[in-house]
């Protein structure tokens, strides 16, 4: 490895945060071994690295970091399945982090195809993207799993985003950062059943990254706090209409569920205004909560909602991919991070008789 090889690789660990500003660079013998080549070989690697103002060495203390390199060392691919819903904030959030490592940005959507995705990943790649933050279309394909075994082939390191393999083997090695929606869902329904609700519905969603998991999440919270699942009150759809959502409210009605779990805000605040039609005030007699909290709080009332983070989610995935850049050694990641509940005016305390039908 030459010399200038070498402090491109100092300047990555300098401008990914590995080591941050003040902190001391791993001595040159551990450099060497770390690096494959001659002490000499990374004593002229650093010495570049102080005549550009990065690093000062500190005579028997060691080399310490004092600046960040001034151009942008890498630049990374990011394929989303949307740019318009859910992901803006995961974009914020990757953009926050990339652009304080001074590393550049390169967009894609997929738009949820498959055949696009791939067609999106070779135009990246031809571009000369040294990363990948993917957001792969998992749920919409024949073979997840296989698909994601073909991904540990790509030619440059890369990190899934609000995915994960879904049916890895133990040593699977793909790294990720994804939101705990199963722990999400549950903290809503304890908070729902600490207001004393048992007959809670579901109204839910099929066919998006994360619906199998939200629809998992309200399965095992209702049994884990023995909650009533009333029949006919858990449904999913891939997308809800007015009139079904009309139904749904007269069943909730007429079934004496008092809460419901909505799979986004959209949906929850079509029903608030179905539950009205149908007679039901929102929340004296039904309580709602959305996952998502995208508009939730522009609802009239305010819809407590769950809030993925996904900025965080975002920033957290490109800061690990930009470790993996500066050192390949770094083990595997696999991160979940956990939603938060804002409560709004949209829950009240059970009602003391709930209407059950005969």
């Amino acid at each position: 490895m030459k010399t200038e090889a070498v402090a491109g690789r100092l300047r990555d660990l300098v401008a990914s945060g590995a080591v941050p500003v003040g902190g001391r660079l791993p001595t040159e013998p551990e450099l060497a071994a770390r690096f494959g080549v001659g002490l000499n070989t990374v004593r002229r690697a650093v010495g570049r690295l102080v005549a550009e103002g990065v690093v000062v060495r500190r005579q028997g203390s060691g080399t310490y970091v004092v600046g960040v390199p001034a151009l942008a060392r890498r630049t990374v691919g990011v394929l989303v399945p949307s740019t318009s819903y859910y992901y803006p904030k995961v974009i914020e959030g990757i953009e926050r982090a990339l652009t304080a490592a001074r590393a550049g940005v390169m967009l894609a959507s997929s738009e949820g195809r498959p055949d696009l995705e791939r067609s999106q990943i070779h135009r990246l790649l031809d571009a000369g993207v040294e990363g990948l933050l993917l957001v792969p279309a998992l749920h919409v394909m024949d073979d997840p799993q296989g698909y994601a075994d073909e991904l540990r082939r790509l030619p440059v390191p890369y990190v899934l985003v609000e995915r994960r393999p879904p049916a890895p083997e133990p040593d699977d090695p793909s790294s990720y950062v994804t939101t705990h929606h199963v722990g999400g869902v549950h903290t809503a329904m304890r908070y729902l059943a600490g207001l004393g609700h048992t007959r809670i519905g579901f109204l839910g969603r099929v066919r998006t990254g994360n619906s199998a998991a939200v629809a998992d999440g309200f399965g095992l919270a209702a049994a884990a706090l023995g909650l009533d699942v009333v029949p006919g009150s858990v449904v999913r759809h891939e997308e809800w209409t007015a009139e079904q959502i009309a139904a749904y409210a007269v069943h909730c009605r007429d079934a004496g569920v008092t809460a419901v779990f909505c799979h986004g805000d959209r949906d929850a605040a079509g029903l608030r205004h179905a539950a009205r039609k149908a007679g039901l005030r929102v929340p004296e007699d039904l309580s709602l909560v959305a996952y998502d909290d995208d508009v939730a709080e522009l609802v009239d009332p305010p819809l407590t909602a769950v809030a993925p983070p996904k900025a965080e989610v975002g920033a957290l995935a490109a800061e690990l991919l930009l470790r993996i850049l500066a050192d390949p050694a770094t083990p595997a990641h696999r991160v979940e991070l956990q939603p938060r509940l804002t409560v709004r005016g949209s829950c009240a305390p059970a009602r003391r008789t709930e209407r059950v039908p005969a």
